[in-house]
Formats: C-alpha cells, structure tokens, sequence
C-alpha cells in the first residue's frame, strides 16, 4: 500500500507557529514578520542589530546530485528529510532551499516543497504565491523593461540601439506564445515597434541578483549595473542611466526578507529566490545562509541539478560573494539516474519509467556508475568530502543498492540508504550519520580559476577541471564579446556556463561521464547586476512551454475550499 499523496500528507500536518520555529534558531520576535499563521519573514536587522550574532557559527552543507533525469532525482526531499533527520539525533538544524516556481507547478512538476514525509510545509502556500516575491521581482523587472521603452518613446536621448536591446520582459508562467514577439505596434503614441519577447521570472537577472544580495545596500548596487542593452556607439547602458535602479529597490525591499516556513517534523526552513539553474546560479539566497549560519548547527542548502551545475555555481560564484565556505557536500544518486546513465533506457519527463527498468538488474546499475564517480570527482576538485546519498525508491532492489555501496566504500566515500520519502527523518539517521562522519574531516576548499584570469580561461578551467571537456571551441561572435566584456571591465567577473542539465557535457545525449568532447561557446553575455559573465553552451528555452496535458488541468479547489491536485 503507498502512502498518501503530498498534498493530503500536508494537509494532515500540524503546523508551529512562525514565531516559535524562528525561536528554535534564537531569532528574536521583534525580527519575525507574520504572513499569515504559517510563514512569515525574517527581518534583515537581525543580521546587523546590537547582541545578534554576527559570526558563522555552523557546518555548512551543500547538497547536489549525479546529472538527473528529466523526473529529477529528489534532492530537496533529501535535503528536507537529512535536515528532520539531523534533528531527530539532536543536532540544532536548518535547511535554505529556493522558492518553486509557479510555471513548472502548473507545467509538468506539479509542486515543488519536497515529497511524501519529507516536505516544507504549508506546501500549497510554498507552491503558489508565499509572500509574493516572485510577483515583486517580477514587477521590478518588468517596470525597467517599461521604462527602456518609454526612454525609446522619449527621443532616445541615451541612443538606445533598439536592435541591441537585452532586457526583456518576463512572467511567471510556461507561455511559448511569449518567447518572441514585437511590442510598440499601433500608432504612434503606442511605442517604437521593435523585436523583443518574454522569459520565465526564475530567468530574471533581478531573480539572481536578487539571491547574491550581500544587504540592502547591497541590492541596490546591484540594480543599478543592470546592462539592459547598448548604445548605436556600443557603449553598455544601465539601469542607474534609466533613473529606475531606486524604484527597482522599492519594489524588491520586503522580497530581500528570507521567507522562514518548516518542514512536517518541525525544522526550520528558510525559502527564498528561485535562480534558474541551467543558465544561472541555481541556488537559493546569500542573505537565508547568513541568517542561518549564524543561528545554527548545521546548515544544509541545495544546489540545483547535478555537481556539474548548481554545485560548481555554489563553490565558484555562491560562496566567492558569501564568503561562506561549504564543510561538506551530500551528492543524491537514484537506481533509476544509473540506469538511465547506462543508456539502456529512455526516460522522458512526464512519461512512466519503462517497465523493464524496474526489473531487478545490478548489471544496468552497474553500466551507470561512472556518472557518479565523476560526480564525486567534481565535488574533490572543490576539496570538499562528498556523502553519497542513496535516495530508495519502492521499486529498487537491495542488490542493486549495494552496487552503488560498494562502489562509493571503494573510494572511500561514505554512502547511506535514505527513506526520508516514506519514513520521514527517522529514514533519514542513517545518512545524517554519515554527514556527521564528513564534518569530522578537514576541507582544503579552493576555487576552479583565479578571478584575475581572463575570461575565456575562466570558461576553460571550468570545462577542462569540472566538466571534463577536452577544451572549449569559441565561435567568432563569442570571441568578440569576450573582448569587448574584458575591455568594458567585465574580466574580473566569475562565470557562469549555460548548458543542458541532462548530462554533465553540454550535449543532452551524451550520458554517464563523456570523454573526447569539446564545449562549444557560441555565445557570451554579461548578467552585470548579477555580477557574472555567461557563456552560453547549447539550446536552452528561457519560457517553458506548457505539454498537451499540463498539470494546471488537475489542480482545483474542493467545495470547502481545500486545494487539490498539487504534489
């Protein structure tokens, strides 16, 4: 018999109030902001008011994963359950995810607060609106975007190249309609007509700088070095140029503010910002970290998609501007992700397993295992001591748990079997066991390239010591770019490799750990306000579009009002 669905499980939950989960990491009431009776905002003065502390005081833990199927292999269910589970045996505990994205919950996810009993809760506030920082992010971006077109509209007196325009506009929903369009059609007094289109808000830049965020001041900053696009003559023009970066800071002021919610067992969770992570950072806030680091024991922090991606975001980017520095890293590995990697199956989002997948097979596991050596690899490079974490499905074999056991005990890399999905926390102590074992261990953390390495060697040392590319090949247009950005006084900037999350090269297709393949950079841009540089490295949609049977058809309400159909 299964266990209830996630939606029903979160119902079921009794929830503490926001007060008294902020009390379990002694932030004091006057910095809790109520949203409601379960969730509310965590008051910034509490990281700079006199008597609260202003030291790192926790082990701090970044949870990744191998490259992931397109159904994603459960790293924040992990992440939650290790956090409940860490609990359980004592440990004074927090966990900082992002924020779901409203798009991929009436896409194809369906939710994203983690699954079963291992869940943030309330889910359904999570999932949706939670305090309306997404909806603020995405009014700050789009009143930039409002005001390049009036700047337009005006007589240009920037000389805006209406044809070099970067900013576009964005929404926080799946709409292929909006990928590409023209705005300023009509008569004269509608705008000037040029080419433009939308994004998915997670695509914002204001979303990722939003996350890297150090303080309010901070924030402004960084909103003011928005490049939205370039003069006739080239010269790069910001949003300070446009008189919008203080507006921009209105808006976004309450969404610096963490979100505190908690998981069903009770444990704080601090959810803010939602960076995309196949073309940005992928991780949750700076500011959530700090607040939680702080207070702490143990701060657990996920990094999106596998350590090829969010993870090397992390290390490379995430913890330059923090100046927080990871103790240890969980890597979540699945039977379903290494018999995927073993090439034997096609997995597609959406779609059920293929019924010969779920068949006791050690060899298919075994076929899949280099992908997650060369996950464990990445995670070495960084000097961290990476946990495997087994998270078991209902449908896997002790047989072929054990190949993954085995494999990892050859390295000598602690492994675990997690239940957190069906057992909660208590399926969860074996693997807070382990992660205990790696905070024990010293780090020698270190960078993949100095940030006064030119930008192209940047782009290389990634390839080469993370990806394992054999070297990149960049087209005209990015070489030129890459210049141009050097010349602008970009170079210094750490990078940020926009590809596909579906293997760790940047060709979807190539599964496990892939050898003799270049990285082509075919085109670089500048994410100023954020403060990186990205280099983009294949075919990415920065609007989703909705499938022919979207979630949004089984979301609802019952007649007494109860949501149904996330999970």
């Amino acid at each position: 018999m299964g266990i209830p669905t996630d939606i029903e499980i979160a119902s079921a939950a009794s929830l503490r109030p926001p007060v008294e989960i902020a009390g379990r990491l002694g932030i004091p009431e006057e910095f809790v902001e109520p949203y409601g009776r379960s969730v509310a905002k965590i008051d910034l003065a509490c990281l700079t008011a006199p008597g609260q502390p202003t030291q790192q005081r926790a082990k701090y833990v970044v949870i990744s994963a191998v490259t992931p199927t397109p159904l994603g292999e459960g790293k924040t269910t992990t992440a939650v359950g290790l956090a409940d589970g860490l609990a359980r045996i004592g440990r004074n505990v927090a966990v900082t995810l992002r924020q779901p994205s409203m798009g991929p919950t009436f896409g194809i996810k369906g939710g994203a607060a983690g699954g079963g009993y291992s869940q943030v809760v309330p889910m359904d506030k999570l999932n949706l609106h939670l305090t309306g920082d997404f909806h603020a992010i995405t009014a700050a971006h789009n009143l930039l975007a409002a005001i390049v077109d009036n700047h337009l509209h005006h007589g240009n007196q920037l000389q805006i190249d209406p044809h070099n325009i970067t900013w576009r506009r964005v929404l926080d929903v799946n709409d292929r309609a909006l990928r590409n369009l023209v705005v300023g059609l009509g008569s004269k007094v509608d705008g000037v007509p040029r080419q433009s289109g939308f994004d998915i808000t997670a695509a914002s830049e204001v979303m990722v700088l939003l996350s890297l965020a150090t303080s309010l001041e901070d924030l402004r900053e960084r909103l003011r070095r928005i490049v939205i696009g370039y003069s006739y003559a080239g010269r790069p023009i910001t949003a300070d140029d446009l008189g919008a970066a203080g507006a921009m800071a209105v808006i976004l002021q309450d969404a610096l503010n963490p979100n505190l919610l908690q998981t069903l067992e009770g444990t704080p969770a601090l959810i803010h910002c939602g960076p995309f992570g196949n073309i940005a950072t992928g991780n949750s806030s700076i500011v959530a970290d700090l607040v939680a680091t702080r207070r702490a024991d143990i701060v657990l922090t996920e990094a999106g998609f596998g350590a090829d991606m969010g993870c090397e975001r992390f290390m490379n980017v995430k913890c330059r501007v923090s100046g927080l520095r990871p103790d240890a890293a969980v890597l979540v590995v699945t039977i379903r992700a290494l018999k995927t990697h073993s090439g034997r199956f096609d997995v597609k989002a959406g779609k059920p397993l293929p019924p010969e997948m779920l068949e006791e097979n050690p060899d298919d596991v075994r076929a899949g295992l280099p992908n997650l050596i060369k996950h464990i690899e990445i995670v070495n490079t960084f000097g961290v001591s990476p946990v495997v974490a087994i998270n078991a499905f209902p449908s896997d074999y002790a047989s072929e748990h054990q190949v993954v056991i085995d494999a990892a005990e050859r390295l000598g890399i602690d492994v675990a079997v997690t239940r957190h999905v069906a057992e909660g926390g208590a399926g969860a102590e074996a693997l807070a066991e382990a992660l205990l074992k790696a905070l024990d261990r010293p780090t020698n953390f270190r960078f993949t390239y100095e940030l006064d390495a030119p930008l192209v060697d940047k782009i290389d040392a990634v390839a080469r010591k993370v990806y394992g590319a054999e070297g990149i090949d960049v087209l005209p247009a990015a070489a030129s770019a890459l210049a141009a950005y050097e010349k602008l006084g970009f170079g210094a900037l750490p990078v940020v490799i926009a590809k596909t999350h579906l293997s760790v090269s940047s060709d979807p297709k190539l599964l496990g750990a892939p050898t003799g393949w270049r990285l082509p950079v075919r085109e670089v841009r500048a994410a100023a306000g954020a403060g990186y540089v990205y280099a983009i490295c294949g075919e990415m949609r920065t609007m989703p579009g909705l499938s022919s049977h979207p979630n949004a058809e089984r979301i609802d309400l019952t007649p007494d009002g109860a949501i149904i159909g996330l999970s």
